[in-house]
């Protein structure tokens, strides 16, 4: 077994830069990066990870690329070096000389077929479709460092272990230790794993194998924790997302591994491995006002559209409303935003729809409880344009033409459980108005014709003061009069019909209620 891994690593060793890029592109890793990152790749891919696959891709490479060389005439004298001589440093211990491929098939030894990273069989030459994960506003891919891979049990037991070996290169490296950070020992630029389903029919979302645990190389990662339902009956929540390793991972050109811990419980699940930048949602929010703002006249043109006749339907609509109020938090829009897929011309704010999928991404429209991605998501341009022109009004209406109006609430009339006070002069000998007294004492509602006196009001400037009427009458006065003029009645079929009083006021007067 160690002479074929010795021979193996003499054979990459040998290696240009396109037969390194090619072998490490066989196997889903990563191809960037100068000759001698390449070959510290490949030679650990050796040792870690070699299986009959990758050895017949070693083995092909090599031959094609010395069949080519024994095919050209090259003169004795310039006979090339061997290619131990120049890269001796890889492999100081051995000195197997290399020999010759052109024999039979290599017997692989019985270990190769384990599979030393547990994560799957490599792919064959032959193209079959590969497990997708759906793109993460959030995160910008930077490199893949590993493809999505099966999770292949290795025995019958209900609880697998998955290990996986890898080294970032310098560049890598200082990409993580020179961004900055998102929040106290979060950097920007992260190393993460992801999770998700075995399905090569569509692009898949994160999701978690029961059991999970994440070990790094010698501390357990945290997993994101199950959402407490309050629903009874109703299961609680995993938020499947990308998990963080950056901090637990050597940040040198040592070799990080991996521990991926699993049920096995009949589903099958893929695992990668990204470098990404993490944004945040005043950067998407940024992003979006520059690439996703929707000019105003295709904005018209949509309502146009909406608002057009259908001949085919008995109903014309003359008018649509929109409200200017978020319907997340009911405050007033500021960036009026909304997905393509849409049927509706409502808005909601794009920066609190940003900051609550942040938080917790779901990415579902408010108004209409469809999926709004952020790839999706347009700013109203039009909208935009009222709410700077239209600042006292709540609620707008589109028109046929494409135009809008306000809709402005109707203050309704307040009613006070008060009526104002109706103050009635009395008139002088002369039959006219006296000036009316406000400050004088209040008077009877029917007071006499001279309207002096202390119960008839006070007297100013030898003048008799102003009858005051207090039309403020509830029910239960009501009843009073109503109980004082059956009395007065019965006084009048007693002692006769009285004379009739002369009113007061002058002709002409309204009610004030």
């Amino acid at each position: 077994m160690a002479a074929e891994l010795v021979e193996a690593k003499n054979m990459v060793m040998s290696f240009r830069v396109s037969d390194l890029q090619m072998l490490l592109g066989f196997v889903g890793r990563s191809k960037s990066g100068l000759k001698h990152e390449l070959v510290t790749r490949a030679l650990q891919l050796v040792q870690f990870d070699c299986s009959p696959e990758l050895f017949k891709k070693i083995k092909e490479l090599y031959e094609t690329r010395y069949a080519k060389k024994s095919s050209e005439p090259v003169p004795q004298p310039h006979r090339p070096l061997d290619p131990l001589t120049m890269h001796s440093t890889y492999d100081r211990a051995s000195s197997v000389p290399r020999t010759p491929l052109t024999g039979p098939n290599i017997d692989y030894p019985v270990l190769y077929g384990k599979y030393l990273n547990g994560l799957g069989r490599l792919p064959a030459k032959t193209l079959k479709p590969e497990v997708r994960l759906v793109k993460l506003p959030f995160f910008n891919m930077l490199d893949e460092l590993l493809k999505p891979t099966e999770l292949v049990p290795q025995n019958n037991e209900k609880l697998q272990e998955s290990p996986c070996i890898f080294a970032l290169t310098p560049r890598q490296v200082e990409l993580i230790r020179n961004s900055r950070e998102l929040q106290p020992g979060v950097k920007a630029v992260q190393v993460v794993l992801r999770i998700c389903y075995s399905d090569t029919s569509s692009p898949q979302e994160d999701q978690y194998p029961p059991n999970i645990a994440v070990k790094v190389n010698h501390s357990y990662c945290s997993v994101p924790g199950y959402y407490p339902s309050n629903k009874p009956g109703v299961e609680p929540k995993r938020p499947c997302r990308p998990i963080n390793l950056t901090h637990l991972m050597y940040l040198s050109s040592a070799t990080n591994r991996i521990t991926v811990t699993w049920g096995n419980y009949g589903k099958s699940y893929s695992v990668a491995l990204y470098l990404v930048r993490q944004l945040t949602s005043s950067e998407l929010l940024q992003r979006l006002k520059t690439i996703g703002v929707k000019h105003p006249e295709l904005c018209k043109a949509l309502v146009k559209e909406k608002l057009r006749l259908d001949p085919d339907s008995e109903i014309a609509t003359t008018g649509v409303r929109v409200s200017l109020i978020c319907p997340l938090v009911k405050m007033r829009l500021s960036v009026p935003c909304r997905a393509e897929t849409c049927a509706h011309l409502q808005c909601f704010d794009a920066v609190f729809y940003l900051q609550m999928n942040e938080k917790k991404p779901t990415w579902m429209c408010p108004v209409c409880d469809k999926p709004a991605p952020y790839d999706q998501l347009i700013i109203d341009g039009l909208l935009s344009k009222i709410l700077s022109e239209c600042e006292d009004a709540d609620e707008i209406e589109y028109l046929v033409d494409g135009s809008w109006c306000p809709i402005r609430a109707e203050k309704e009339r307040s009613c006070s459980p008060q009526c104002p006070i109706l103050v009635l002069g009395t008139s002088d000998a002369n039959g006219l108005p006296t000036t009316p007294n406000v400050n004088g004492g209040g008077g009877s509602a029917l007071g006499g014709a001279g309207g002096g006196g202390g119960a008839a009001g006070g007297v100013e400037n030898g003048k008799p003061g102003a009858d005051v009427v207090d039309l403020t009458l509830d029910s239960s006065s009501s009843s009073e009069d109503e109980e004082d003029e059956d009395e007065e009645d019965e006084d009048e079929d007693e002692d006769g019909p009285r004379p009739k009083r002369r009113c007061p006021f002058q002709k002409g007067l309204v009610s004030a209620c």
